[in-house]
């Protein structure tokens, strides 16, 4: 048994030539935007597309964030370290300042040395070098010495500054021995 051939459907006033005849391309067209209309196929991809980039966001946000509490902690035990290294250097140590600034470093290496700034105070006065760190240790047995840091840090996320000038620090005391 032979089956009729198909019937072309006109398209309204985009009409066939008739069975087995040309179609104009304005009516191929109309024809395959009409079969798309129920196609779902490609929703998901244009759901993700419209989601990515808010996925990527919040993914490098998160990086970033997690970058900028390791350099949180990295400070934090460098200055316990550095406070630690002074307090105990009362008369074993000819430069207990230069000492405590290296224990510092040797302890959060990579923070960058340059933008670390640094304070010492003996009992509530600051000393800034060698000399004055020595005399002021010699006669403070058991009184507070005060270690500070602070270091910048940068919560950029693509091009966009979430914390413009943000710093981070730390300070810790201990007694003097």
């Amino acid at each position: 048994m032979r089956r009729a051939p198909r019937r072309q459907r006109p398209l309204g006033i985009f009409a066939t030539a008739g069975p087995g005849g040309a179609k104009s391309l304005l009516a191929l067209a109309c024809r395959a935007v009409l079969n798309l209309r129920g196609d779902r196929g490609g929703t998901s991809a244009v759901e993700f597309a419209l989601i990515a980039p808010l996925l990527l966001l919040l993914a490098v946000g998160t990086v970033q964030f997690g970058l900028t509490l390791n350099n949180y902690i990295l400070l934090t035990e460098a200055v316990r370290t550095g406070s630690r290294q002074f307090a105990v250097s009362r008369g074993s140590s000819v430069k207990p300042y230069t000492d405590s600034i290296n224990s510092m470093h040797r302890s959060a290496p990579t923070l960058d040395r340059a933008s670390l700034t640094i304070a010492i105070q003996v009992n509530g006065a600051s000393c800034s070098g060698d000399t004055a760190c020595t005399s002021a240790l010699a006669a403070a047995q058991g009184q507070p010495a005060t270690v500070a840091a602070s270091y910048p840090c940068k919560l950029v996320v693509m091009g966009y500054d979430f914390a413009p000038g943000c710093t981070l620090a730390s300070s810790t005391t201990e007694r003097i021995e």
